[in-house]
Order: structure tokens, then sequence, then C-alpha cells
């Protein structure tokens, strides 16, 4: 193969006729992809004989031979770039002799122009991106910590003005935050109710003593300028001023049970009670304090029914109850009690035949110091304070009081108070305990055991089994 050969297969004659350029042999010359890939200024082309003596090349330029007994692309460095180099050896079609080789080296001059290109839009889409997270990373930051900053706000507002109402506003997300925030809300509640409690106790307490204290007084100066001197003064002083200390003595009692009745499920929030107990107790102590009344208890329950009350509380209520409606009993002395259940409450009713409540007293009645007739009241003992803490009381174990009332005709309080369902096993003691011992130790505290007693005790009366009548 010589140059010539070489000259007329890679570098054609061209003519211009037409407007069209063309080969010799009448070929488009832009149609031949060989000649127009060879044309590019990053590939040159060259071929050398079988001796690797240079027979073409297609641009000036230093090109190392490689000798390649077959086809081969590799990447080389020249002039200190690194250059894609592809060699193949030419074979004769006609005897398929070896003829020369022939040898294409890119630059790569495209391939670094693509790469710095690509490598400017990535830096840039990276410091978009950056910019993007920064923003995103700012606003996710500012949404998370304002369920922070709310609580922050509130504590601040309750940390400078302890009677604020400010409290953190309710959280779309369902996550420990609003947990937190649902828990400060309600320790501020508490916190406040405690307050509120505090201060209505302290204007409650200045306002009631302020009368017996103001007749003591008066007493007291009465005798200092001349009643001393005089026997039936003294005495009637004396006796007054004795009542009214009296009255104070049970105006801050009440006052206290009424404010332990509002800490009631820090206190006794577990304790368990036998209603049927209970209430049994208090109307058999009723029927012998009190033996001019007649006092009915229809029993409705088939089995001991458990509630979560403390023992000491029922039975508190139970007192106010029947003395609210003993004192209230002038003409008809008889009382009813009944004890009936339903699927998951337990029903206590008394009922009195008194004077009865009006419409606009019935709304009023659980109010502190309310009496309905504030000079009769007085006169009975009262101090508007025994129904308050009786509906306080039953409130605070999840239970309801009302009334049922018609003037003239009197009066029936009820009460609901949520049944215990499962009651809560206890494992015996020591095995050193005696039977009895066992026995009672099953029960919750404040519970008597009188399931051995039952046998013993006397059947009713003519009434039925479920009715007692004093």
């Amino acid at each position: 193969m010589s140059k010539g050969d070489v000259a007329y297969y890679l570098k054609p004659k061209i003519t211009n006729s037409n407007d069209q350029v063309t080969q010799a042999d009448g070929n488009d010359l832009y149609s031949n992809s060989l000649i127009v890939n060879f044309s590019r200024d990053n590939i040159l082309v060259n071929v050398y004989d079988v001796n690797g003596k240079e027979l073409f090349e297609s641009r000036k330029g230093a090109v190392k031979y490689y000798n390649s007994n077959k086809r081969k692309i590799f990447t080389s460095r020249q002039d200190g770039r690194q250059v894609m180099v592809g060699a193949e050896p030419l074979i004769s079609k006609k005897n398929g002799s070896l003829i020369g080789y022939a040898q294409v080296t890119d630059k790569l001059d495209n391939y670094r122009a693509t790469a710095n290109k690509l490598l400017v839009i990535l830096v840039i889409l990276v410091m978009i991106s950056v910019l993007l997270t920064m923003i995103f990373a700012y606003i996710l930051a500012q949404e998370l910590l304002r369920p922070i900053n709310s609580i922050q706000k509130t504590i601040n507002e309750v940390k400078s003005d302890p009677d604020s109402d400010a409290r953190v506003p309710a959280f779309r997300s369902n996550d420990e935050l609003t947990d937190l925030a649902e828990l400060l809300n309600g320790m501020l509640d508490q916190t406040k109710r405690y307050i509120d409690q505090q201060q209505q106790f302290v204007e409650d307490v200045s306002h009631e003593l302020r009368t017996p204290v103001a007749v003591i007084q008066g007493h007291i100066d009465m005798l200092l300028r001349w009643g001393k001197d005089d026997p039936e003064v003294l005495e009637e002083s004396l006796k007054a001023s004795l009542q009214e200390t009296n009255r104070m003595k049970s105006l801050v009692s009440e006052m206290l049970d009424l404010s332990r009745a509002e800490q009631i499920e820090i206190n006794y929030g577990e304790e368990i009670t036998d209603v049927n107990q209970v209430f049994e107790q208090v109307y058999n102590d009723f029927k012998m304090i009190h033996p001019d009344f007649t006092f009915t208890f229809d029993d409705d329950t088939h089995n001991d029914v458990y509630v979560k009350i403390y023992r000491n509380h029922l039975e508190q209520v139970l007192v106010i109850l029947l003395d609210n409606a003993i004192k209230y009993s002038t003409k008809r002395k008889e009382v009813h009690l009944s004890l009936s259940t339903s699927l998951s409450m337990v029903n206590i009713a008394i009922q009195d035949f008194g004077e009865g409540i009006s419409e606009a007293d019935k709304q009023k009645v659980f109010n502190r110091f309310y009496r309905v007739d504030k000079a009769r009241s007085r006169d009975k003992g009262g101090n508007g304070l025994g129904l308050s803490i009786a509906h306080r009381l039953i409130e605070a174990y999840h239970g309801n009081i009302w009334i049922e009332s018609s003037l003239g005709y009197g009066s029936i309080f009820q009460i609901n108070l949520p049944i215990m369902q499962n009651m809560p096993e206890e494992e015996p003691d020591d095995e050193s305990k005696t039977p009895d011992s066992e026995d009672n130790s099953e029960l919750p505290e404040g519970i008597l055991d009188t399931s051995k007693e039952k046998p013993n005790q006397q059947p009713h009366d003519s009434q039925d089994d479920n009715s007692k009548t004093n």
C-alpha cells in the first residue's frame, strides 16, 4: 500500500458544481461519515505501512505510533495530556494479507469541555440545593420550635402574672410536644384552681366569721361597759358568745372539709368501699339518734356494690343529706332511703317530706354558704356548706348529685356513682396469719367483713326482704 492509495480514499479530489461539494467519484462529500468524522479538530487520523512508516495524517500533530496486531482502544498520555487512541491493522480484501496500520487519536477536547460544563452545572446545582436545604431547614426548625416557643411564652406569662389565664394553644400535630403542652395546661389549670380555692377559702372564712366575731365583740363591749354587774345580762352574753364560738368552730371545720374535698384526686384516688355496708351503718345510726323519725330503707341490690370512694367521704355525704332531710322535716317526720343499681352505676336516693325547695333555689343549693331561708338556717345551726361539701365529694369521685323538689312537698336528693367492675385481687399475707385475718386482709382498707355476721342477723319484720322501716 502506497501514499497514493491512501490519498485516493482519504484525500479525495473535490469539485464544485451547482453549489454542491462533491468527491471525484461523484459522491457528496458530506455524506461520507468517515470524512466528516476525520474532519473534526480533536481527531487525528494516521495510516502506516507494515514497517511503521507514516503514509497519511489528517492534520499536523505529534502522534506516537502504536503497533497492534488487532483492534485496540486505549488511553495514553501525549504532551502531558491524556488522549484516547484506537489502533487497528489493515487487511487486504483480495488476499487477506497485512497491508498497514490505521490509528485514530482523540485529544478529548470535547470531552474535557463537556466535563467542565457539567462540573460547573453540578457546582451551581449543589449551591442551589444547599441554599434550598438551608431555607427548608430554617422553615422546618421554625415549625418544630413553634410549640416550644409557645410553651416558653406561656410559662413566661404565667411567671410574670400567676393569676394569668394564658395557656399553650392546641397543636395540630400529635407528638410528644403536644403531650407536653397538654400536661403543662393541666398543671396550670390545677395550680390556678388551687389558687382560686385558696382565695375563695380566705374570702369565705373572712366573710362568714365577720358576723360571729362582731356578735362576740358586741357582747364583750357590753359586759365591759355595764353588763358584768347584771347577772342576767352576763349569763345571756356568755351564752350568746359561746353559741357564736361553737358556730365559728363548726364553720371552720366545714371549711376545712370543703378544702380537703377539693383535693380528693390527690389523696384518696384508689380507695374502694362497700356501699351497702356504709349505707346500712348510717341508716342504723340515724334510727338510733332520731327515734322520733320514721326511716324506710329500700335495698334493691342483690349483691354488695363496691365503688371507688373513700369510706369516710361516702359516710359524710350520707350524713349531710340525712341531716338536711331531718332538719327541714318539721311536720311529717319521715325519711325514705333507697339503694339500686344499673349496668354501671349505683343510685342512692334520700327523700324527705318537708318544706321543699323552689325552682329558683334548686339551682343554687350546692353553692357555698347558700341558704334557702338564712334566718331559719342560722337558727337550725347551718352554715350553708353541707351540700357544697357533698357536691364536691361526689364529683371528685366521678359521680353526680342532683335534687328533685317541690315547694311544700319535700325533696329527693339522688346520687350516682360508677360501680367497680373488676375488683383488684390481693395476695394473702404471711402464713402466720390466722384464717380470720387472711379473710379480712382481702378487703380494701376501711371496709369491714360482715359476711360471717349475716347468718346471725334476725330476719326483718313483716316488710319485704329488701325493705326496712323504723
